[in-house]
């Protein structure tokens, strides 16, 4: 939320919002690697989630994580965007764009996303695809190993050849992120190795060099001045996420028990889906009337209150549907 607000939605603002919020831009840009921090998480917990279910269980207790808050994302942004005259993050769609959007495989259609945040979940759903091939041989601690050296060859192979497919495949620039995750989650399950920290160190060393690329890029496009990233921070940003997952795999983060801590957990994908298009809402038609600090903590506040919402009214109830439609068993704590 501190990027989309305060970073990244010039349109939004009317300005910079790294000028508008210049005391902190040094720290808001680097949550352009949110979505990074994300894949990692994801790497840990799908093979978790992954590990010794069929590929039926696998596929239904995805399919009723990822869809139920999806769904109701892409009507309400067909509602939004149709029926009233909020014009920010605002795709030129069809009813049909909308509804393709609706199986969350656009992208492979050359559809664009409803959503300007859609373009992650495809990346993660062609991680689940990769990982159902590992479900379907049945999980072990060697084949997962194996899955994970023949991706990293292959991301070398298609850095290489700059094949368009094979990139799209096997996604040289999030795959570092998965991998090291993965990783993480056999570190935690099996201890320490020689070789699983070798996957962390090598998965580290490609995430810096991808984050560095990808934040250059924004850098590139705007300038240094209004997008305030130094390498160095990305450095430090990727460590300490990294370091992060380091202390969940080797137990460190186990006396946090707190209970809510679960609802927070949950509340996280279906404010992922929907914080952006919140302040294309709000913050507009306030901007000329409120402190910009105290309207970007009215939307923030605004976009967890709509989540929390959606994941009452939705999201759990949607789950529970679909899993007993789908006959996947409940899921673990933490997936």
């Amino acid at each position: 939320m501190a990027f989309h607000y305060m970073a990244a939605s010039k349109s939004i603002w009317g300005d910079f919002p790294t000028e508008i919020f210049a005391e902190v831009n040094r720290v808001t840009t680097l949550g352009i690697l949110g979505v990074e921090l994300f894949f990692l998480i994801s790497g840990f917990v799908i093979l978790m989630s992954a590990w010794g279910r069929s590929i039926g269980q696998f596929a239904a207790s995805r399919i009723a994580r990822l869809y139920p808050a999806y769904w109701f994302t892409v009507i309400a942004l067909y509602v939004l965007y149709t029926y009233t005259d909020v014009q920010g993050f605002k795709f030129n769609l069809t009813f049909g764009d909308y509804l393709l959007n609706l199986t969350m495989f656009q992208e492979a259609f050359g559809v664009l996303h409803a959503g300007g945040v859609f373009w992650s979940l495809w990346v993660e759903l062609k991680f689940y695809f990769l990982i159902a091939i590992v479900v379907l041989a049945g999980i072990t601690l060697r084949r997962a190993m194996a899955f994970m050296w023949a991706w990293l060859v292959l991301v070398v192979v298609a850095e290489y050849l700059e094949n368009d497919l094979l990139t799209e495949i096997v996604m040289p620039r999030q795959a570092p992120y998965f991998v090291a995750g993965m990783a993480f989650y056999l570190i935690y399950r099996f201890g320490p190795s020689v070789t699983r920290w070798g996957f962390v160190l090598v998965g580290y060393a490609f995430s810096v060099y991808a984050a560095l690329e990808r934040v250059q890029g924004r850098v590139d496009l705007v300038g240094i001045k209004r997008f305030p990233a130094p390498p160095t921070g990305v450095v430090i940003a990727i460590t300490v996420i990294f370091l992060l997952m380091a202390a969940v795999a080797l137990g460190w983060l186990r006396w946090i028990r707190w209970a809510p801590l679960t609802t927070v957990g949950a509340l996280t994908y279906p404010l992922y889906l929907l914080h952006q298009n919140v302040s294309a809402v709000l913050i507009p038609g306030l901007r000329e009337t409120f402190n910009p600090w105290l309207l970007t903590a009215l939307t923030m506040g605004a976009s967890i209150l709509l989540a929390y919402l959606v994941f009452k009214l939705v999201d759990r109830p949607g789950q529970r549907l679909l899993r007993r439609i789908l006959g996947g068993r409940r899921p673990a704590r933490g997936e």
